[in-house]
């Protein structure tokens, strides 16, 4: 919780009125914001209002009869102790009329943001107004099991409740049946931004721990699912996607605190570790898959990788795990490989990669909106270039809001019948929950079930042979719920 003071200040003429003020809220900010009201003149920091000083001077020249001293006049009979609480009357150099000295009220204002969506609250409301989840959320403990509407003193009965209802799905909990491995490592939680702006990044530590939480308590993993052992890619690996240069980049930012490769895609001293730990899941994840050692896997990593490319990192991503996996799926033996990528923000970095490969087909389906939406790419029109035409497919949506139906449909109609007609040996999914219900970048209506269904709609192109990397989703309980639906439909 932090707090925000807004200092008030009234001048009046005469002696003081009562205060007027007016409060500006900043998002996750500390700072002090100052308001002085001249007789119904505001100015805060230079923003509206005309100058306090010159106000106060033209009140001062009009107010004030010609010849008289500027000295405040004290009652006639003075006590010892009026002459001492008003000394500064007496003051031959004082050239001020301590009438006209401004009257300053310090309030401060406390303020929470929200575990589950990042947003700012007023410290007096218990529900987080955008999301509706309660200020002492269990989230983080119990994952979306833990009640939105109530604080964290009262989740055992709803978790009892949420383990009953998972009762005959955990039941069978078995190693040696194990067919879906689930690839994640703590040290992934390392890569923060260090210093928070305006409130939390929404690319945060919180979202791996809400989806651990949540199959922690379903009894999925630990318990229905493997782990699969974590291991950082090597330098030869990833030149197989990335420039030399790119490599180099993003390894310096271990030298410090904190560092920044966009504006909104930030690095501290522990990112380039957990990017390589997050590309290695994803290529022995692939690797163990194609080769028959598990049936499917979920690969829980962070930070994402759609969005970086050949030479740069953007959109909070740093190294492109899909398209490592995709590349060791290839060198396991998979002659073609399928990525389909559901993250409500188009995969630029992916598409630049494959852009000329015809052994690995790229689908999208995101928001677009002519270009207006980030990052911009992902028109209909780029298809893949020099011989690979055809290999990429976007299916950009022109608003937001899209759901369930949206996305079955153009499965039934668009993804299913290409990817069919490429015959796929290995599929990668893409799963960013952004597009689900709830989340505050992709304002979408995607469900869990629907996260599901697809998920079992691409099951069947390869035997079931299918890798789900996690990509971005910034609604705590969006992306816990979708990420334990699509392990449960492989695991029903």
């Amino acid at each position: 919780m932090v707090s925000e003071t807004v200092q008030v200040s009234c001048v009046t003429n005469g002696g003081a009125k009562n205060n007027q003020g007016f409060k500006r809220k900043h998002l996750g900010s500390d700072e002090h914001t100052t308001a002085t009201c001249h007789d119904g003149v505001f100015d805060a920091k230079g923003d509206i209002g005309t100058s306090g000083q010159d106000i106060i001077a033209n009140i001062n020249e009009e107010t004030k009869p010609d010849g008289v001293s500027k000295k405040v006049r004290m009652p006639k009979e003075l006590t010892f102790r009026d002459m001492y609480n008003n000394q500064d009357a007496f003051d031959d150099d004082d050239e001020d009329d301590s009438d006209w000295e401004p009257v300053q009220k310090h309030i401060e204002i406390l303020k929470w943001f929200c575990t589950n969506c990042t947003m700012v609250n007023l410290d007096d409301i218990v529900h987080c107004d955008i999301c509706g989840e309660h200020k002492e959320s269990g989230i983080l403990r119990h994952g979306f099991y833990a009640s939105p509407c109530s604080p964290e003193i009262d989740l055992i009965q709803v978790e009892s409740e949420a383990r009953g209802r998972d009762k005959d799905f955990r039941s069978e909990a078995s190693a040696s049946n194990c067919s879906t491995a689930v690839g994640f490592d703590e040290r992934t939680l390392l890569h923060s931004e260090v210093e928070m702006k305006s409130h939390p990044h929404p690319e945060r530590p919180d979202r791996l721990r809400a989806i651990a939480a949540s199959l922690a308590a379903a009894g999925i993993f630990p318990g229905k699912c493997c782990p699969i052992a974590a291991r950082e890619i090597t330098q030869m690996e990833l030149q197989m996607v990335h420039s030399l240069e790119h490599i180099e980049a993003v390894e310096l930012t271990s030298q410090m605190f904190s560092s920044y490769f966009t504006p909104d895609t930030y690095a501290n001293e522990h990112s380039a570790h957990a990017a390589r730990l997050a590309a290695g899941l994803c290529s022995d994840l692939a690797s163990a898959i194609f080769s028959g050692r598990v049936r499917n896997g979920f690969a829980l990593v962070r930070p994402p990788g759609h969005h970086a490319g050949v030479t740069q990192a953007m959109g909070f991503c740093l190294h492109n795990n899909a398209a490592v996996a995709a590349l060791a799926a290839q060198v396991a033996g998979a002659k073609k490989v399928l990525i389909v990528d559901w993250d409500v923000h188009h995969g630029n970095g992916t598409q630049e990669i494959f852009d000329q490969n015809k052994s690995v087909l790229y689908i999208s389906l995101h928001r677009h909106e002519g270009g207006k939406f980030y990052p911009g790419t992902g028109a209909a029109f780029e298809v893949g270039s020099k011989g690979a035409e055809g290999y990429c497919v976007n299916i950009p949506w022109n608003r937001g809001g899209v759901g369930d139906k949206d996305y079955i449909f153009a499965f039934q109609h668009v993804v299913l019948p290409i990817a069919s007609k490429f015959a796929p040996d290995f599929t990668i999914i893409s799963a960013g929950f952004d597009a689900a219900r709830g989340d505050p970048l992709g304002c979408c209506d995607v469900t869990p079930a629907g996260y599901a269904q697809m998920t079992h709609m691409l099951s069947t192109l390869t035997g079931g042979k299918l890798l789900v990397i996690l990509e971005g989703g910034y609604n705590l309980r969006s992306i816990s719920s979708s990420a334990t639906a699509v392990i449960k439909c492989w695991k029903s």
